[in-house]
């Protein structure tokens, strides 16, 4: 298989602000390589907050609110998901996590665990917090209408995301990816720079 490394499957974790295009990015990196498993942390809230749970009512309100659940619900998710669906040779796309300090070393020591961290690719789907709010302004989605809701989430990626962005970078393990191109540029330059 292309995508083996040391017998391990690749594994990719796409980081980015807002509007930078992470989740289109990641389903083209499922088409290329289609033995992948995705994993995206938005999916897995939102599945939650259809469940007539205790846990799913509240992660419902956190949603429809706009909030953010605490840290080790998200944590919680995929690593449950991680270990009920990825099989040994399989690798895992993951979309939206880690956001903060905390998921990202808690990702790692799972990674660890399973052998996997050194076959593990950051991408950084790198644009201006200028670019995030026009794309986001676009697109409008129902939490995107309010220039104040918009300015929350690209402030909530200064203050929680780039301290793990750097955790990475520290580690010399970020792949930066310019993400101001073509849709189709930005996944050549990803191919480039994942070989």
């Amino acid at each position: 298989m292309r995508f083996m490394e040391n017998s391990k499957p690749l594994n990719f974790i796409f980081i980015g602000r807002s509007g930078c295009g992470k989740g289109t990015q990641a389903k083209l990196l499922l088409d290329h390589f289609p033995n992948m498993v995705y994993i995206s942390t938005g999916d897995l809230m939102r599945d939650l907050a259809k469940q007539e749970t205790d846990t799913g009512k509240r992660i419902k309100k956190i949603l429809d609110d706009g909030g953010l659940p605490f840290d080790d619900m998200a944590t919680t998710l995929w690593m449950h998901q991680i270990a009920y669906t990825v099989k040994e040779n399989r690798g895992m796309v993951c979309d939206g996590f880690p956001r903060r300090l905390n998921e990202a070393r808690n990702l790692d020591k799972f990674l660890d665990w399973l052998e996997r961290k050194e076959q593990t690719k950051i991408l950084l789907i790198d644009i201006s917090r200028e670019e995030a709010f026009k794309r986001l302004k676009l697109r409008g989605r129902y939490d995107d209408i309010e220039d104040s809701d918009i300015k929350n989430r690209l402030d909530y990626f200064e203050e929680r995301v780039v301290p793990t962005i750097d955790y990475y970078k520290e580690q010399n393990r970020l792949i930066n990816i310019n993400g101001e191109q073509s849709r189709e540029a930005v996944f050549k330059e990803i191919l480039q720079k994942i070989k």
